[in-house]
């Protein structure tokens, strides 16, 4: 023991002088003789603490408090370790400061016990969180030992209580915060339902409303406590709403409780009184407390629901009076009562009131009971939707039924939909009723209301049923009224009416409602009469129901109906229209669900035309909701008001909006014929046609349903379909029905202006399809009905511009001009003649009255056109005098009289021009500019100038078509003039570019296309330029005339370059067929004749084409006698020669040698075309052929020669004078020919007739030597690409020949055999080589390969002809093959052979 206590003292020693190792040596040396020594646990403790090892520190003060728990040394140790620690250690000082206090409360040592409560509460403020704060502040709190020992020298509970509910506000908040922000990222997480359940976990487990509980329980502050019974009301509150609906009734309790005292307390929090106020269940508003309500407002005057229940209980419809309170405490409130207020002050507080409260369940329903009263349905609609919103939301926060209010805001929402746009939500509102009525099958203003819907559905009976069952519970004479009333509608007025004066005397004079069932009823009582005696005399009569509804305005001058019968009166029976009119308006002014005064104030308004009072009357009867019935309803729906608007809106041009409107007036009436008829029209302005035609046929089928008794005039829907079909290029039908139209209403003028253009316009349709001699019919009819128009209206723009264009469809198709009706046209242009009128430009074209006389006693060539021609420009002047005060027309007819002009200056020649060839273009340029001085803002005006003035002068055309541009950059004609003009100009970028855009804006407007061709051919690339005029011909019209010449010459360009290409017949066709066009319009234009014949020629139409060749002959002949022309002389020349050849194939070959020879004379002499050589070779070769077949050798070869030395020994001619030289016979001349084919090969050796016709020869001479050396030639040649498939036919063929003539070691059949296998692998393609196997080997497969691969060469896709398709299907020796063979061949021996052999 002796050496504890000296290691003890030393450790003790060494701890006051700071040696801290010697300290822990001594404590350690004497924990080894006493391992148990308390003092030697702490001497180690400090000096480990002191030594700044606070872990061994530690260890050795809790090795201490094990031997003496109760000591205080060593717990103050480790309550000094952990202070210094800080927060790391603060749950542990927690408990060493609780165990020392304790030790210290045992002790009884206040002072020091309460130092140590301090300190840590201290330390714990400063350094721990909110939880470690809050977790010392409950060592103070009642229930423990230290409150209970320390009490009255710490802090009062309340204030602890106090700063605990501080730091769990502060918790819950920033937890709340914290999850909501975490779980609103999760995948498909909203926010609204991330909330609740964020709320719900946090307040479920939340201790506020305890610690709440505890500060109100204790303190002492009565202000204190009331706002912590607040929070604690409303932290209860907000957790009931996120509870689930099974946990909510015990929350509810405690809510309902908390809010109820403090209401009794009458402390003014404003959730205790609304929960208070709004979750009681009251069927009716009188149910509720007045002298809450008053304290309410009270309380809180500046709340929304004050204002609200401020302005109801001043209102006429509160239950509640003031002198009906009982307390004395009121007594001065009552005297310092403000007095009543007005009705507009009322419902502004009201109004604003309900802003500020707009969740408020009381506050809504208040406002529809007054907006009930009010009559503003409307209003009172838009709350009882809300308040139904509003009160689900409260039956879903506070778990609570709510039946009776729900019934309530059912029937305050239902009664406001049945005067609300009746009848639209009528079925919405009886289904409302309905629900009440399974509840509480007595509720009076649920039948009440169900009896309206049925009154106003026209189910009178049943409506009588519930108005007497609401009767039965409710005695009110309103409902009586009501009931009486349907019983009058049903038809039994005289009841109706007895029951309705017996309301009558029952009604006093009160309040405004009286006055308006008073005012009702006295209206009623009149209908009644009116409707009981329907004579006009009775109706009449001012004492009976007119009386009345002057009765019921006295009672009520607001009363609507009575305003609407008056002004039936005086309009049908008093003929007063003014006061009819006033009265109209009046009842329509108060009420838009006057539909009957509204649609005759509509009527009234459309006779003086005022279209903007039609549309704002038939817009607010539309607004009103009253038109469509309800489903299941036996009343009509109403479609006057959309058939009205459809018809000012027509007026305005706005063609959508009429069609909707029209639509809607259908969906109501489907068989009101003027608005299909309005529909129909609607459609037809906005382009719609198609629909705008089952309108008009819908709208007749409605003609003959209801017949002219009922509908009268109906001829406008015949007009107008006639119209639709003229618009969708149905010329005929809409002919047709122009004159049905005029058959009932002749002389009509719109009708038969619009049968005159659509003739015209049918002509110009025809002319474009090429059906010219229908065009020519259309003018001629067309003619005849601006005959009959001229006689009783000539001074009509449109009229005489028909004219006009009658004479220029004649000028368009010049093959008819000779038909041209020049007396109708003169006879036309002399009536009511105006001399001024004609000499309009006179200056300038040269051209009036006087002028067109003499024209018509000219008898030159071009006198019928030059006739038709003067004509149209008169009729067009005639028509610029027309239209004198209408700006926009006489643009119009300055523009028509230009391209009028400009047609002359393209018609007419130089002779009918007298000297001025520019004239005419002129007049057009002047034309164009008055057009343009009138309405500068038309791109076609501009368009037009810029083509007109482009001849003329360049800078100024240029700046029209870029000025057109500039107003419509979308107009591709215009692109194209533009791009013609750069062609012109030499400026071909430019000219692509204006084609591009054109084609770009329009890809099927021809002239574009043209033009590129044109540009093409311009740069030296034929192809391109022959595809590009294809395309044009194939997408122009026949009115095109450029493009069937640019087209034709392409062809025959194509095929006089490339003579071994077979042309496409189809190419021939539409050339020849383009060309016959153009012939028919343009009158005869030589050189196109010309080329037509060439094309004839080329198909075989020899008999057409020397027809032709006469016809240019003839007038090629007259031309030359008057001008003796070099030029005309070679064309001349060059036509006998064609003449002789096409006479030549026609088998006439002496008129051929005639003409040959004719042709040689005429071009002797040197030829200033470069014509003669072609002419002369023709001619040399007709001639020898001629007199071949004529049998005249000699002079046949002598022809051969002279060809020969035209064309400088050209290897065709050589071949023909062989094949001549070999006919005529002889060993001399044959041995001649052979020579001469012989030196062709030599100079020509690719030449492959030479050879063919050598081999021949050869085959025929017996000359095997030749014929071999022909056929490695021949074999030779077949691999060549180039060559054509009708050279490679006859190369097979020849060699085929030599093959069995020549057979050699291996046989006929095996060399025949060999060649045919050899024809087809070289050329698989072509049918040739299979039909020679197919022959040779009779196999089924390479007959079947030949028939597939000539169907792949016929055309369009090749140039198989029909004879060789015959021979083809004739080699398969089947019996629909042969069939086909006779069809595509019937003059082909082949196929009836092949069919013969098979029967």
């Amino acid at each position: 023991m002796s050496a504890v206590k000296s290691a003890l003292k030393a450790a003790k020693g060494a701890l006051d002088a700071h040696q801290y190792e010697s300290a822990i040596e001594n404590a350690n040396n004497a924990l080894k003789e006493d391992p148990k020594n308390y003092h030697a646990n702490v001497f180690l403790g400090l000096a480990f603490e002191k030594q700044n090892r606070p872990d061994d520190s530690e260890k050795s003060y809790r090795a201490a408090t094990l031997l003496k728990g109760n000591d205080p040394l060593a717990w103050q140790g480790l309550f000094s370790l952990y202070e210094q620690q800080g927060a790391r250690k603060l749950d542990e000082y927690h408990d060493a400061a609780s165990q020392l206090a304790a030790i210290f409360v045992a002790i009884d040592d206040k002072t020091r016990c309460q130092t140590v409560v301090d300190k840590y509460t201290d330390f714990a403020r400063k350094c721990g969180s909110r939880a470690q704060y809050r977790h010392s502040l409950e060592i103070l709190l009642p229930g423990s030992e230290l409150y209970d020992y320390l009490e009255g020298r710490i802090l009062h509970p309340s204030y602890t209580y106090t700063k605990i509910a501080e730091l769990l506000e502060q918790d819950e908040k920033e937890k709340i915060n914290y999850e909501i922000g975490q779980r609103r990222t999760r995948l498909g997480a909203k926010i609204d339902q991330v909330t609740a359940d964020v709320k719900k976990e946090v307040l479920q487990a939340s201790d506020l409303e305890t610690v709440y509980q505890c500060i109100v329980d204790w303190t002492e502050d009565d202000a204190t406590r009331r706002l912590y019974e607040e929070k604690l009301l409303q932290h209860a509150y907000d957790t009931l709403v996120v509870l689930p609906s099974t946990m909510k009734d015990k929350k509810r309790d405690q809510v309902l409780r908390l809010a109820q005292g403090l209401v009794i307390l009458k402390h003014p929090f404003a959730l205790a009184w609304r929960l208070t106020l709004e979750w009681k269940d009251v069927d009716r508003i009188e149910e509720l407390d007045p002298g809450l309500l008053r304290e309410y407002i009270e309380f809180f005057r500046e709340d929304g629901l004050a204002k609200v229940l401020q302005g109801y209980l001043d209102s006429e419809i509160s239950p509640f009076h003031p002198d009906t309170a009982e307390d004395d405490e009121y007594d001065d409130a009552r005297q310092k009562k403000p007095l009543p207020m007005s009705a507009e002050d009322r419902l502004i507080l009201m109004t604003d009131g309900i802003e500020d409260s707009a969740t408020s369940i009381l506050a809504l329903r208040i406002m529809g009971e007054y907006y009930l009263y009010l009559e503003e349905y409307e209003s009172a609609v838009g709350t009882g939707r809300k308040a139904q919103r509003e009160l689900a939301a409260i039956s879903r926060a506070s778990g609570l039924p709510l039946t009776n209010l729900f019934d309530a805001v059912s029937i305050l929402l239902g009664t406001a939909m049945v005067h609300y746009q009746a009848p639209r939500h009528h079925p919405e509102a009886t289904s409302l009723f309905e629900g009440v009525l399974t509840r509480r099958e007595s509720n009076s203003a649920a039948l009440i209301g169900i009896g309206l819907i049925l009154e106003e559905r026209g189910e009178l009976e049943e409506a009588i049923g519930f108005l007497e069952r609401a009767l039965q519970h409710t005695p009110s004479l309103k409902v009586k009224a009501e009931a009486a009333w349907c019983k009058a509608l049903n038809g039994d007025y005289r009841s109706g009416m007895a029951e309705l004066e017996e309301c009558l005397e029952q009604l006093g004079t009160g309040d405004s409602g009286t006055k308006t069932l008073k005012a009702q009823v006295l209206y009623r009582i009149g209908i009644c009469l009116w409707n009981l005696d329907t004579s006009k005399l009775s109706r009449k009569d001012r004492n009976k129901a007119y009386a009345r509804f002057i009765s019921s305005l006295q009672a009520d001058m607001n009363y609507a109906p009575a305003y609407t019968s008056l002004g039936i009166y005086y309009t049908d029976y008093a003929r007063d229209r003014a006061r009819a009119r006033k009265c109209f308006q009046k009842a329509f002014e108060l009420s838009s669900t006057e539909v009957v005064a509204a649609e005759r104030l509509a009527q009234l308004f459309a006779r003086s035309s005022e279209w903007d009072l039609v549309e704002v009357v038939a817009q607010r009867v539309v607004e009103s909701g009253r038109l469509r019935p309800p489903p299941g309803s036996k009343k009509k729906g109403i479609s006057w008001p959309f058939a009205a608007l459809g018809v000012v809106q027509l007026n305005r041009q706005d063609y959508a909006k009429s069609v909707v409107s029209f639509q809607s007036a259908l969906r109501t009436s489907p068989k009101d014929y003027y608005s299909w008829v309005g529909l129909g029209e609607s459609y037809h302005n906005s382009g719609r046609y198609i629909a705008a035609t089952r309108a008009f046929e819908q709208a007749q089928r409605l003609e003959t349903e209801l017949g002219p008794e009922v509908l009268g005039d109906t001829w406008f829907s015949k007009y107008m379909l006639a119209n639709v079909e003229r618009e969708l290029g149905q010329f005929g039908a809409a002919i047709a029905g122009y004159k049905g139209v005029l058959a009932l209403r002749a002389r009509e003028y719109g009708v038969s202006i619009a049968s005159l253009q659509t003739l015209i316009e049918a002509a110009w349709h025809d002319i474009e399809l090429g059906f010219f001699g229908r065009a020519i019919n259309s003018v001629q009819e067309a003619l005849k009905t601006a005959e009959d128009i001229v006689m009783w209206r000539n001074d009509a723009f449109n009229l005489w511009k028909s004219i006009g264009d009658i004479c220029s469809v004649y000028t368009c198709i010049q093959s008819y001009i000779a038909e041209f009706p020049l007396a109708a046209l003169r006879g036309l242009l002399e009536h009511d003649a105006d001399p001024e009128a004609y000499a309009l430009l006179t200056e300038l074209d040269q051209l009036d009255w006087a002028t067109f006389e003499s024209a018509i006693a000219s008898d030159s060539s071009d006198a019928v056109l030059a006739q038709c021609i003067y004509a149209a420009i008169l009729a067009q002047k005639k028509a610029i005098s027309c239209c004198v005060n209408d700006v926009r027309a006489r643009a119009v007819a300055w523009y028509n009289l230009g391209w009028t002009e400009y047609r002359g200056h393209v018609c007419l020649s130089a002779d009918e021009k007298r000297g001025e060839p520019l004239r005419y273009l002129k007049s057009a340029v002047q034309c164009f500019k008055r057009a343009i001085e009138l309405e500068s803002g038309n791109s076609e005006f501009w368009n037009s100038l810029g083509i007109v003035t482009s001849p003329l002068n360049p800078q100024v055309a240029q700046h029209a078509f870029v000025r057109s541009l500039f107003i419509n950059d979308k107009n591709a004609r215009t692109w194209t003039n533009l791009g013609v003009f750069y062609l012109v100009e030499g400026d071909r970028q430019l000219a692509s570019d204006a084609f591009t855009r054109a084609q770009s804006i329009d890809p099927e407007h021809s002239q574009a296309w043209l033009g590129q061709g044109l540009l093409a051919a311009q740069l030296g690339e034929p192809s391109e330029a022959r595809n590009l005029f294809a395309h044009a011909f194939e997408i122009a019209s026949a009115s095109a005339t450029q493009i069937r010449r640019s087209y034709a010459c392409s062809i025959l360009e194509h095929l006089l370059s490339s003579p071994d290409t077979s042309s496409s017949t189809t190419n021939l066709l539409q050339s020849v067929v383009a060309l016959q066009q153009l012939s028919k319009q343009s009158g005869t234009e030589l050189p196109y004749e010309h080329i037509n014949v060439l094309l004839q020629e080329r198909m075989g139409n020899h008999a057409v084409a020397s027809e032709k060749l006469f016809a240019i002959c003839s007038t090629l002949e007259a031309e030359y006698e008057t001008s003796e022309s070099a030029e005309t002389l070679a064309r001349f020349a060059s036509a006998k020669a064609d003449l002789s050849r096409s006479l030549l194939a026609e088998g006439k070959f002496d008129s051929a040698v005639e003409n040959a020879e004719t042709a040689l004379d005429l071009s002797a002499d040197d030829d200033a075309l470069g014509m003669r050589q072609r002419t002369r070779l023709s001619a040399h070769i007709s001639a020898g052929l001629s007199h071949h077949h004529l049998g005249s050798f000699d002079r046949s070869t002598e022809a051969f020669k002279g060809a020969l030395e035209e064309s400088q020994e050209d290897p065709d001619i050589i071949c023909l004078l062989s094949q001549v030289l070999w006919a005529k016979g002889g060993e001399n001349a044959r041995e001649v020919a052979s020579q001469q084919l012989f030196n062709c090969v030599e100079r020509h050796p690719e030449h492959v007739p030479t050879i063919l016709l050598l081999g021949s020869v050869s085959v025929l001479q017996d000359d095997q030597d030749t014929v071999d050396a022909v056929a490695d030639d021949l074999r030779a040649l077949r691999t060549r690409d180039d060559l054509p498939p009708q050279q490679e036919k006859q190369l097979v063929q020849l060699l085929s020949a030599i093959a069995v003539l020549y057979p050699g070691r291996t046989g006929q059949a095996t060399a025949r055999t060999s060649e045919a296998t050899t024809a087809v692998m070289l050329r698989p393609p072509y049918s040739y080589g299979w039909s020679q196997l197919s022959g040779i080997t009779n196999e089924s497969h390479p007959a079947e390969m030949a028939i597939l691969t000539a169907v792949r060469e016929a055309p369009p896709r090749g140039a198989l002809t029909a004879e060789d398709l015959s021979e083809v299907y004739a080699g398969t020796h089947r019996g629909e093959d042969a069939q086909r063979s006779i069809m595509f061949a019937p003059w082909k021996s082949s196929g009836w052979q092949a069919l013969s052999q098979l029967l």
